[in-house]
């Protein structure tokens, strides 16, 4: 810029100079006009700067004379910037969509312990609403004595379990604080409702099979003492023979239910089975006639079986969910009731295999539990019909396994429907036929 003033000041001390030596009136007035034309050009220049300067983001003039010098690498800096803050922001705008999609909820509270931000998983978690309650103390949101507790602490080595109530639903929450930057804290959120049902199911499931386990034993331990206590001399053999019997009877129940249990185990081992052809109409007439056995001719029996459906899977499997249904309805129907079995092809292309009997029910309130292990309705009926408690839990495993469904209908009092439900992709025509 410097040495463009100067060249054009050469040219105007040039022009006076020539101007001087024709005539000095042209000389001074060559002089005042370059002078004048000088201040105007840089006005004009001065001008555009002005302008450009209001909308710095586009590029500069094109010729501003001396001026090129300084703006162009000016602005190739705030371009260069602006480039950079561009990519920061989007840098930052895909930290907030991760921590958008984190299934952790994360809430950012200032040295106050004031709401800053928060992601949709955390309001689905507390139930904070970042639009209504930003700048408001987190402990107006967490309510919970033992969270304003845990917060005073200087330090949080360890989450704390919070129970709350979201949407008429018992939820756990596990909440961990945490310091970050300078005076701001960040609160993780994490739903471990489900964890704890399981945590408590494996409980329930302990503590149901020591119960079950512990029957059985009691009775048989009871007895071989009483065989050890008493000498044999004095025990008649009706009487011993009784006992034997007894024994014999508790030490089966203990077989049934770990054998039950391993079974339980076996179909959790994976998810689905493809197996072969089976004929389904032989597994239903076998299980049908240990029904009829079991039931001592006290129950009237209805038969609508299709021969020519076969479904593709493990045999051995199906024929256990097949005699569960079955032997559930009889333990469950009282004399003379009617036990209707069927199995046959829908409309929808679905195969049915289905045990409606005319027995005691369920209520309500008790169907979506039935398929759980060891539960039952009526604990002492359920013992004296000689029942494990897992006959519905492996059904249901059966039935998962072939992509079948098992549905349950009852009602108190007027007997029960239960059903499994197999998808078209489970039929197959046998290779005889």
């Amino acid at each position: 810029m410097q040495k463009t003033l100067i060249s054009l000041g050469a040219w105007i001390l040039l022009g006076w100079a020539v101007g001087e030596w024709i005539n000095p009136t042209t000389g001074w007035f060559v002089l005042t006009a370059g002078l004048l034309g000088m201040i105007l050009v840089s006005g004009t220049q001065l001008s555009q700067i002005r302008k450009w300067v209001r909308h710095i983001h586009t590029p500069p003039p094109p010729s501003v004379g001396p001026w090129d010098e300084i703006l162009a690498p000016i602005y190739r800096q705030l371009r260069k910037d602006r480039l950079e803050i561009e990519e920061l922001n989007r840098h930052v705008a895909g930290i907030m969509l991760a921590a958008e999609a984190l299934p952790d909820g994360a809430i950012t509270l200032n040295e106050e312990m004031l709401v800053t931000w928060c992601n949709k998983t955390a309001t689905e978690h507390t139930g904070l609403n970042l639009e209504t309650d930003r700048g408001f103390s987190i402990f107006n949101i967490l309510r919970a004595p033992e969270f304003h507790e845990y917060a005073q602490q200087s330090k949080w080595p360890e989450p704390l379990l919070l129970h709350l109530v979201r949407n008429d639903q018992n939820r756990a929450i596990l909440v961990q604080l945490t310091p970050y930057g300078i005076g701001q804290y960040l609160i993780v959120t994490r739903d471990v409702t489900q964890l704890e049902k399981l945590e408590t199911t494996r409980k329930d499931f302990v503590a149901n099979v020591s119960h079950e386990l512990r029957t059985p034993l009691t009775v048989l331990v009871g007895f071989l003492e009483t065989l050890q206590s008493i000498p044999a001399e004095h025990i008649e053999p009706e009487q011993r023979e009784h006992y034997l019997n007894l024994m014999i009877d508790q030490a089966q129940r203990m077989q049934a239910i770990v054998a039950d249990l391993l079974t339980l185990s076996t179909l959790e081992s994976s998810p689905s089975v493809s197996g072969e052809p089976v004929n389904m109409a032989e597994i239903i007439h076998t299980a049908l006639n240990q029904a009829r056995i079991l039931s001592k001719d006290q129950h009237v029996f209805v038969e609508n079986i299709a021969d020519d459906l076969y479904i593709q899977g493990n045999a051995s499997e199906l024929a256990s969910a097949v005699s569960n249904l079955l032997t559930n309805a009889v333990r469950y129907t009282p004399k003379d009731g009617t036990i209707t079995v069927s199995w046959y092809l829908t409309e929808s292309g679905r195969a049915h295999y289905s045990v409606q009997d005319t027995g005691i029910g369920v209520a309500a309130q008790d169907i979506p539990r039935l398929t759980e292990r060891f539960y039952r309705v009526d604990r002492g009926r359920s013992r004296a019909t000689g029942g494990t408690g897992l006959g519905l839990a492996i059904t249901k495993h059966v039935a998962m396994r072939h992509n079948a469904e098992l549905t349950i209908n009852s009602r108190l009092g007027a007997g029960s429907l239960f059903t499994l439900a197999f998808p078209p992709s489970r039929l197959v025509v046998p290779s005889s036929q």
